[in-house]
């Protein structure tokens, strides 16, 4: 069981339709059949959306977004039409919300990876494969991978994991030509972001995109290139062979894992509270993450 531990009730704007309340973001759509995606403050964790808020973190992922997108501008056209508060809206909106073109998407979720770690590293540790590509011998936790490959996953229900599947697999959901232009807009998108962060001191171990399309126009949508959908690591603390620091959320995973928290992630109860010392670090790693890649302060 997984899920909301409390789903919040949507907030109700005039000239705005709620449409759905996912784990981070609420999207509605206004008179114009365009999309209001607002980034709430919410922390998912083990496939929960947790109890205790992050303070800033959906304007943090809304601005870096921003900024990404501007970086990846001439590589792929993007969703946003707007930064501006829709009439009526509450103050809190501010910073957080986007107002988007409407896509038909693609029901993929386009992970792109560099390094080995996470799922990845646990299918290449029984079978030398990720997502069905064969990898060399001897790779470990936190290895350079020889040239980064896409390993696309289909999308699930809130609650529910994401499911990583061959890219044979994907071809065969939505046509090899719609997955042969992910593949390339994905990897292409990749590299670009990973130079930059290198840049800045930050390694891109991976990452997920989103697209859709307008007309026949491949469009990255949704968040780009996050603490939420992506895994940063300070390239001065990297070490293959062991868990890497990270700007993300492993201090809630590990929290959440620890005897102080009590909870057993393979229960049926929800996960509980998470202490002030948890949150404080956790905010501080997203604004590090922020003014690191982008040399604005927060």
């Amino acid at each position: 069981m997984s899920g909301f531990v409390e789903k919040p009730e949507p907030i109700e704007v005039p000239g705005l339709v709620h449409l759905h309340t996912g784990k981070v973001r609420d999207l509605y759509q206004n008179e114009a059949g365009d999309l209001v995606m607002v980034a709430s403050d919410r922390m998912s964790a083990y496939d929960w959306v947790l109890p205790t808020e992050i303070p800033d973190k959906g304007r943090i992922l809304t601005q870096l977004s921003l900024w990404w997108f501007d970086q990846l501008a001439d590589l792929a056209p993007n969703h946003v039409l707007s930064t501006e508060l829709p009439a009526g809206a509450p103050a809190d909106w501010r910073g957080r919300t986007l107002v988007c073109k409407s896509l038909r998407m693609v029901p993929v979720e386009c992970v792109a990876r560099g390094y080995l770690t996470g799922s990845g590293l646990a299918e290449y540790e029984e079978s030398r494969t990720v997502c069905g590509l064969a990898l060399p011998e001897g790779l470990v936790d936190g290895s350079e991978l020889p040239a980064p490959i896409f390993t696309p996953a289909t999308k699930a229900a809130v609650g529910e994991h994401d499911e990583n599947v061959s890219y044979e697999e994907a071809a065969r959901q939505v046509g090899a030509d719609t997955a042969a232009r992910l593949r390339q807009a994905t990897l292409a998108v990749y590299g670009r972001a990973r130079d930059i962060a290198r840049d800045r001191g930050i390694i891109l171990a991976d990452t997920k995109f989103e697209f859709g399309f307008e007309d026949e126009t491949l469009v990255l949508a949704d968040e780009v290139l996050t603490p939420d959908s992506s895994r940063f690591w300070p390239a001065d603390q990297w070490q293959p062979g062991r868990a890497q620091a990270s700007y993300d959320k492993q201090f809630v995973r590990d929290w959440l894992t620890s005897a102080e928290s009590g909870w057993d992630r393979r229960g049926e109860q929800p996960p509980p509270p998470l202490p002030q010392q948890v949150v404080d670090a956790t905010r501080a790693k997203y604004v590090e993450a922020y003014e690191r890649l982008t040399g604005v302060g927060w």
